[in-house]
């Protein structure tokens, strides 16, 4: 367990190696919350935004067959379905 000191100015120096091991460059972000026995420090990792154009054609569905032409399509034949 290492230990870090607060100075003057209410600042902690988060040893390198640390720093290192969870990708904490200068200006990153880490929540700090009270816990009834001491503090916690987490990570603020931003999520990228992305607009619903851009996620346009990650999910294919899987082919099912030779592609159908609307002119092709029959309404009549969905409710003449033989049942089980």
């Amino acid at each position: 367990m290492t230990s870090v000191l607060v100075s003057a100015k209410g600042q902690v120096v988060l040893p390198a190696e640390l720093r290192r091991r969870l990708g904490l460059n200068p200006g990153a972000r880490l929540e700090v919350t009270e816990e009834s026995d001491g503090l916690r420090l987490r990570v603020q990792r931003p999520v990228p935004s992305a607009d619903v154009e851009s996620l346009a054609g990650m999910v294919t569905a899987p082919s099912r067959g030779k592609p159908r032409k609307l002119s092709e399509f029959d309404p009549a034949s969905l409710t003449a379905r033989k049942r089980p």
